[in-house]
Order: C-alpha cells, then sequence, then structure tokens
C-alpha cells in the first residue's frame, strides 16, 4: 500500500493554482516574461542571439528570485525590507530600555524619604521659634 507523508502543521502548505505553481509565482514569472521575452527580441537584431539571450536571463532572475525564494516563511522582499531597515533605517546603537515597577517603587520611596527628611528637618530648626513660625502662618492668605 502507497504510504503519503501529511504535514502536521498545514499553514505551510500553499494552494497551487496552475501547473503546481501558486498564485504568487505565477505572476512573478509572467511579469518576468513580459520584460524579458520582448527584450530578447529587441536586441536580437543588434547584438546577436547569444547575449541578447543572456540579457533576458539577467533581466528575468530577479523575478524568478522573488517567485521561488522564501526564508524562515518570509517572501524575498519582506527579507530585503528588513535588512534596509537593520542597517539603514535604525539607529545602530539600541539601548536596552524596560519599564522595571520595582524601580519605579525604589524611587518613589527614595522621593518619599527626602520629603520626610525635610519637614523633620523644617520642624526640629532650633533657629525659627515660635513666633516667627506664627508670623509666617499670618502672612499666608487663609483658604
Amino acid at each position: 500500500m502507497a504510504y503519503v507523508n501529511v504535514p502536521k502543521d498545514l499553514t505551510k502548505v500553499k494552494t497551487k493554482v496552475l501547473f503546481n505553481l501558486t498564485k504568487r509565482q505565477l505572476i512573478c514569472f509572467g511579469s518576468g516574461a513580459l520584460i524579458g521575452v520582448p527584450l530578447f527580441f529587441l536586441l536580437k537584431g543588434s547584438i546577436g542571439t547569444s547575449p541578447a539571450a543572456m540579457v533576458m536571463m539577467v533581466v528575468m532572475i530577479p523575478a524568478m528570485l522573488f517567485a521561488m525564494y522564501e526564508k524562515n516563511g518570509q517572501p524575498l522582499e519582506v527579507v530585503i525590507r528588513n535588512i534596509y531597515r537593520v542597517c539603514f533605517q535604525r539607529s545602530k546603537q539600541r539601548p536596552y530600555k524596560t519599564n522595571n515597577f520595582y524601580a519605579v517603587l525604589e524611587r518613589q520611596n527614595q522621593l518619599d524619604r527626602e520629603v520626610y527628611q525635610i519637614v523633620r528637618k523644617e520642624k526640629a530648626d532650633p533657629r525659627r521659634t515660635k513666633t516667627d513660625r506664627n508670623r509666617h502662618r499670618k502672612s499666608e492668605p487663609n483658604g
């Protein structure tokens, strides 16, 4: 009896449209042919058949690469865009930043201690007399 291997992850299986090619592959091969074949016939008379065929292949290779190449499930244009972003758009040095909740609590605790020390220092300041404090209170507006 024939044995057929069925993949467990069906997300990587692509539907074939025509000639066992996906829609993406058909579009890329078709666009390559639309550019390469007329270019061959335009150049055949002036530079010869072999150089015209070489130029046609060089022009059609990028379309074939876009149709067939995938890395980690990403097509070639996504890979090129990621390389461009890493090399040119983003800064070379990326600082490591985290939003640490415990550091926020520690900063708040330090601020609370500073406020407590300031308040305690004002109460225990021997240079201020009781009359100075009363004058200060009278000068403040009652709200």
